[in-house]
């Protein structure tokens, strides 16, 4: 990789969730200092090696074949050794910045992700490329796509040492089996003690896990449940809070209401049944 390459796009108006707005290559032997972007950008070392510096970090030792997140309107700088890296590069904005970040996908204080299947992302920048060179509406949307693959493939890669690979299979059945007791009441205290830990360390895995605490979890769940039974049955709307486990129709009216923007009454007439 000798030639530096550099596309820019102007997102899509409509591309509120997730828009790349620049993707390159090159293999780079100049430091970048002290810059701030306006947008996220994920930069990916293929080979060789340098360091990463920022706020929230310092300065870190990075070996390729590796990627990195910058964070937008944070200062950063970087450099490859004397030998220069190879790299690619995309930039991105959209409202799914904020779900990654909440989700911890992508970490500012761990921006770092060593890679064990280099193929796969540099198959998805490569793709990225190609359809932002396309320059169509559906080109820039397929762009996108390939962006949150790489996001979706550090993340997964990220987590893929042994020991973290049997505690995420761990806690999918956990995960899995609070899914099938939703509508049961739920003793965090006797849950956690069930599998072993105490109810903080379920209740900071299980949000790692999921994005959401086990009762938040469990509530998201019961409606969901009253949802379908509101589209799919005639049954009365206290009936359908006893069938998700809440005995009082007016709390579970009101809790609907704050989570979909109108009552299990108007829900039911939004979607009649066929």
């Amino acid at each position: 990789m000798r030639d530096a390459e550099a596309i820019y796009r102007t997102p899509l108006s409509a591309a509120g969730g997730l828009a790349v707005t620049g993707s390159g290559r090159q293999h780079a032997r100049r430091a970048v200092t002290d810059r701030k972007l306006p947008s996220f950008a994920v930069v990916l070392v293929e080979r060789g090696q340098g360091w990463l510096e920022t706020a929230a970090t310092g300065r870190m030792s990075l070996t390729g074949p590796a990627l990195f997140w910058l964070f937008p309107n944070r200062v950063h700088s970087y450099a490859p050794d004397e030998g220069g890296w190879d790299e690619r590069w995309a930039l991105f904005e959209g409202s799914f910045t904020r779900d990654f970040v909440r989700l911890r996908i992508i970490a500012e204080r761990h921006p770092v992700v060593a890679l064990h299947h280099l193929d796969e992302v540099v198959r998805l920048f490569g793709k990225l490329h190609a359809d932002l060179l396309d320059d169509t509406n559906l080109g820039q949307a397929s762009a996108a796509l390939m962006l949150h693959r790489i996001v979706v493939s550090a993340a997964r890669q990220a987590s893929g040492a042994a020991d973290r690979r049997q505690e995420r299979r761990d806690m999918a059945d956990i995960v899995e089996t609070l899914r099938r007791r939703a509508m049961q009441p739920l003793d965090l205290a006797a849950f956690a003690g069930e599998h072993g830990m105490s109810p903080a360390t379920l209740r900071r895995r299980f949000t790692l896990e999921t994005g959401l605490p086990p009762k938040a979890f469990q509530l998201r769940a019961r409606m969901d449940h009253a949802k379908q039974l509101l589209a799919t049955t005639d049954e009365k709307i206290e009936t359908i809070a006893a069938m998700i486990g809440l005995d009082d129709p007016f709390y579970f009216s009101r809790v609907f209401h704050e989570r979909e923007g109108c009552s299990p009454r108007e829900f039911r007439a939004r979607y009649p049944r066929v």
